[in-house]
């Protein structure tokens, strides 16, 4: 039988969801889904120090370190029926704080939490103040002005599928450089802007080097026509820096 999770968590004290190996072994560091594997395992075979990671799951896909979801997608599969409420609740007892998962549900066996995926949502969030605030937490602070209008122009020629090379770390596996970005926006709450970018998939810290684009236009007063320069130059040195990953939110995945 195959099951999906929804899981959140704040990526802050772990090397990313997925479990890192080097040269074929894995590393030990921790990650969302060693964490998930292990409770998971523990609750369908029973606690012991032999049972490792005997249920292995796959995630809709990849966060970085440092970065959140609320709504990651994973499935795994058991041969042991499991009563969704149960599970769930006691799954939240065995998890760290930092890690929590909802929305348990059997699903077809040709359900995949990666390749079935349709639509991902994702969240950046910084702080646009000159000076700190306590309750700022990790949050990036950008403290020169932030004009909302051309931040949004700039993020419009995103929309409708393009190569976006000149947006992809080197570390992508993938050889794949096409996305189709259906939603592209930025807006105010206070003293922070929250940048929505809603797409079929995404390249590695793609969400993040664009963020550092747009702040590449702000911070040195470009028009919102430098985005297509960049876009069109499938070039990674034309755009801005990676920014951090703090406040980078995995929101939704949709099938």
């Amino acid at each position: 039988m195959r099951y999906t999770l929804q899981v959140q968590y704040i990526g802050k004290n772990y090397a990313g969801s997925q479990i890192q190996f080097e040269n074929g072994k894995e590393i030990e560091t921790p990650t969302i889904q060693g964490e998930l594997e292990k409770a998971i395992s523990t609750l369908i075979f029973g606690d012991t120090e032999n049972i490792n990671r005997q249920v292995k799951t796959v995630f809709s896909g990849r966060t970085d370190r440092g970065v959140n979801s609320e709504g990651q997608v994973v499935h795994f599969d058991t041969d042991k029926s499991i009563v969704a409420s149960k599970f769930v609740y006691q799954l939240n007892e065995i998890l760290p704080d930092d890690i929590s998962v909802n929305d348990l549900m059997e699903v077809d066996e040709k359900f995949h939490a990666q390749k079935s995926a349709k639509r991902r949502y994702y969240r950046y969030v910084f702080v646009n103040r000159k000076c700190k605030n306590a309750f700022d937490g990790d949050l990036m602070r950008v403290k020169f002005d932030i004009n909302l209008d051309r931040m949004n122009k700039a993020l419009s020629y995103l929309l409708g599928e393009h190569d976006f090379s000149s947006f992809k770390s080197s570390g992508t596996l993938n050889p794949s450089k096409v996305c189709f970005i259906e939603k592209a926006v930025a807006m105010r709450d206070g003293d922070k802007v929250i940048i929505d970018i809603v797409g079929n998939r995404f390249l590695y810290n793609m969400v993040r080097t664009i963020v550092g684009t747009l702040l590449e236009i702000e911070g040195h007063n470009r028009s919102a026509e430098y985005m297509l320069q960049v876009l069109e130059a499938c070039d990674r040195r034309k755009a801005g820096h990676t920014v951090s990953p703090y406040g980078l939110t995995l929101m939704k995945v949709e099938y």
